[in-house]
């Protein structure tokens, strides 16, 4: 090459070394006696070594002297192009080095909402990876540019879009707030580190301004409130490491986008392993619980299972898991907590995971033990019923094959959304199973109180019901009728279900593509 652009390659080695260099090595120290890592830092963390290749790098604010440049202050956003396992994504996130993350105003936007990241994410159609840590707008771009602008001049338009076409994770890594804090709700996973991140519509002195309430940011958008109690976060990760292992592990599960299926995995565990241990984990003992955890882990391929949100509606479990390397997904009831019914918690929980699987191809295995939705003055309060409901509703949407496995209890509405009834309706039942509009116990309470009141001995005719009612309540006497398709010995479950499932891989292909509106919804 010429020696005439000797002087041009030596200010892009000078833009590019300031971009390095972030917000200078101050405020890189700063960053890490917090115990934070920079966003470079946290990208070579989740990539592939050595995949990444950045687009933006010159973007920033120049510094001139006499039309020399003396330096550059790098744009607060740093992303481009990786791969995760080999396979292609677009990664991106604030710089919170610079300017605290907040969002910055160029020509065209890097990242944050309608930025090039998701441009890319959309046009390549490759998961889209967001690691947040940034504040979003300020009241200071008024001034900057002489007026205000309505909220959303940098929409979410390309972020909604998404949610139908590639998988989107969102990493909240420090504290995110307006713009971010909605873009990390506007994704099929998200995850937030415990002591270091939190995720709030507004912080602490805009809380205290507008209610007078003082507060710390632990406590308004903490893992405590944010993913235990509200589920606004899927999870949460002990370090920033561990956050990076979770979402390539999360990926893994995942296809690219809504126009293939999810990769298989190895093969390596026997599709006829029968666990023996199935047949005496559901106690004989109908009130006693038991550990459902132990019925996925044996059914789901040898150390495949990935729980979501195991911190939040606990009534609930849902976890990606593998069947002879097929990605299914495993919705459990949990006797352990409030019995296996279905509170709010566990319906929104439901019914986001159902749209998850849906939308990326997945068949969907319901391992059931509910006496039904959650009842009472409080669970009324809360809109069980209405949440209930939508999770019933979401049941008869779902176009991917449902696998019913009822393990004991299956009674009410609650019960009628683990079937596939748009579907073949394929319903397997251990010999523990029982079923209807509602449990025995309370329904005869119900159906025969004049009877029961009138009697000598209420309590004793109560139960001189219940027996008669439950013998023909037998789930043999239903399968005589074939109103269930099949009893299996628990043992048999992992090779007949890896049996249908790897049958319906091929009506999984042919339903590719989008789905109707904007697939998963927040």
């Amino acid at each position: 090459m010429s020696e005439a652009w000797q002087a041009e390659l030596d200010e892009l080695a000078l833009r590019r070394e300031a971009s390095q260099r972030l917000g200078g090595a101050e405020a890189v120290d700063k960053h890490h006696r917090q115990h934070r890592l920079t966003v470079r830092e946290r990208i070579d963390g989740v990539v592939d070594a050595g995949s990444f290749t950045e687009v933006g790098s010159l973007t920033g604010q120049g510094r001139y002297e006499g039309g020399r440049l003396t330096g550059v202050t790098p744009a607060p956003y740093v992303m481009g192009l990786a791969k995760i396992d080999g396979r292609p994504v677009a990664i991106g996130g604030e710089d919170f080095t610079v300017r605290g993350g907040t969002s910055w105003s160029g020509d065209r936007k890097k990242g944050g909402q309608g930025g090039f990241v998701e441009d890319l994410a959309h046009q390549y159609r490759i998961p889209l990876v967001n690691l947040i840590d940034g504040a979003g707008g300020s009241v200071t771009s008024i001034q900057r540019r002489g007026h205000a602008v309505f909220p959303g001049v940098h929409g979410f338009e390309r972020s909604v879009q998404l949610l139908g076409e590639v998988p989107v994770v969102c990493a909240v890594m420090g504290t995110a707030a307006g713009g971010p804090a909605g873009r990390a709700i506007l994704s099929h996973w998200s995850v937030m580190v415990k002591d270091t991140s939190h995720v709030f519509a507004a912080g602490p002195p805009v809380v205290e301004r507008s209610l007078g309430q003082k507060v710390t940011k632990e406590e308004l958008g903490g893992p405590q409130i944010a993913v235990v109690e509200a589920g606004t976060i899927h999870d949460v990760a002990d370090s920033e490491a561990a956050c990076f292992d979770m979402i390539r592990r999360y990926l893994s599960y995942m296809p690219q986008n809504v126009w293939e299926l999810p990769p298989t995995g190895e093969r390596s565990d026997p599709v006829d392993r029968c666990d023996d241990a199935l047949r005496s984990i559901v106690p004989e003992n109908r009130r006693r619980p038991y550990d459902m955890r132990r019925i996925v882990r044996a059914i789901a391929d040898r150390d495949s299972v990935f729980e979501l949100q195991p911190l939040f509606g606990k009534a609930l479990i849902t976890c990606l898991a593998r069947m002879n390397g097929t990605v299914v997904g495993f919705i459990a009831n949990n006797p352990m907590v409030y019995g296996g019914a279905m509170d709010v918690k566990a319906a929104r929980k439901q019914s986001h995971f159902m749209e998850l699987c849906d939308c990326f191809h997945i068949p969907i295995v319901f391992l059931v033990d509910v006496p039904g939705f959650m009842v009472g003055k409080d669970a009324e309060a809360a809109a069980t019923l209405r949440e209930g409901m939508r999770a019933v509703y979401v049941s008869l949407q779902v176009s991917v094959p449902i696998y019913t496995v009822v393990v004991r209890k299956c009674y009410g509405m609650a019960g009628m959304g683990t079937t596939d009834k748009n579907g073949l309706d394929f319903k397997l039942a251990w010999p523990s199973a029982e079923w209807g509009s509602l449990p025995i116990e309370g329904g005869v309470a119900a159906a025969f109180r004049r009877e029961i009141q009138a009697a000598p001995d209420p309590k004793l005719r109560e139960a001189e019901i219940e027996a008669e009612l439950r013998a023909s309540a037998s789930p043999f006497r239903t399968a005589e009728a074939f109103g269930v398709e099949e009893i299996i010995d628990p043992r048999e479950t992992r090779p007949i279900l890896c049996s249908f499932i790897a049958a319906a891989r091929n009506r999984l292909a042919t339903t590719l593509g989008p789905k109707p509106k904007y697939g998963v919804p927040p």
